[in-house]
C-alpha cells in the first residue's frame, strides 16, 4: 500500500501543481511570498527541465501584464537559467526568506491604479558567508481584483534589521 510519504509532494510539486486561476494568494504579501517559494525552488531544489518550465509559468502568472510584456517567456527563462548557474557556480543558496508584516505594506494610487509595496529580505548563503538583501516588490491590482508583480528591484536594508 501507497504510505503517506510517498504522497507527499516535493516543494517544486507544491508550486507547480497549484491552480493559481482558481486559488490565486489573496493579498499583496501572499503574492511575494508564494514568490519567494517559487525562488528558493529554482535556487535551492532539484528539478527536472520539465519542472523548471512549469515553476517559470507559475511565477509568471504572477506577474503583471506589463512585467510580462517587458519580459518574453523565451527571453525570461533564457536569464532565469543564466542566473540559476550563477548561483550553482557561487555556491550560493538562498538560507531563508522573509516578507514584511501585513501592517508595513504600503498601499499608493498610482496612476488610478491600486498599487501594494511589499519589502522581502532573503539571507544568502554563499561558501559559509551570510549576507542579506533586500527587495521591494510593486504590485497592481488587475481587473479582476487579482495583485500582481509590476516590478521589484533591491533596496537598502534598514540597519535596525541587521542580525
Amino acid at each position: 500500500s501507497a504510505t503517506s510519504e510517498n504522497m507527499e509532494l516535493s516543494k517544486v510539486q507544491q508550486i507547480t501543481t497549484k491552480n493559481l486561476d482558481s486559488n490565486y494568494p489573496a493579498t499583496p504579501r501572499e503574492v511575494v511570498k508564494f514568490y519567494n517559494r517559487i525562488l528558493t525552488c529554482f535556487y535551492n531544489e532539484e528539478y527536472t527541465e520539465e519542472e523548471l518550465y512549469a515553476l517559470g509559468d507559475q511565477a509568471r502568472m504572477l506577474f503583471d501584464e506589463e512585467l510580462l510584456g517587458n519580459n518574453p517567456r523565451d527571453e525570461y527563462f533564457t536569464d532565469l537559467k543564466k542566473d540559476i548557474e550563477e548561483y550553482h557556480d557561487e555556491s550560493r543558496v538562498i538560507a531563508n526568506s522573509s516578507v514584511c508584516d501585513s501592517n508595513d505594506v504600503q498601499y499608493h494610487e498610482v496612476d488610478g491604479a491600486e498599487c501594494a509595496y511589499v519589502t522581502a529580505s532573503y539571507f544568502i548563503n554563499e561558501d559559509k558567508e551570510y549576507n542579506r538583501t533586500f527587495q521591494m516588490y510593486v504590485l497592481r491590482k488587475d481587473e479582476d481584483g487579482n495583485w500582481k508583480i509590476l516590478v521589484y528591484y533591491q533596496i537598502e536594508g534598514d540597519a535596525s534589521d541587521e542580525l
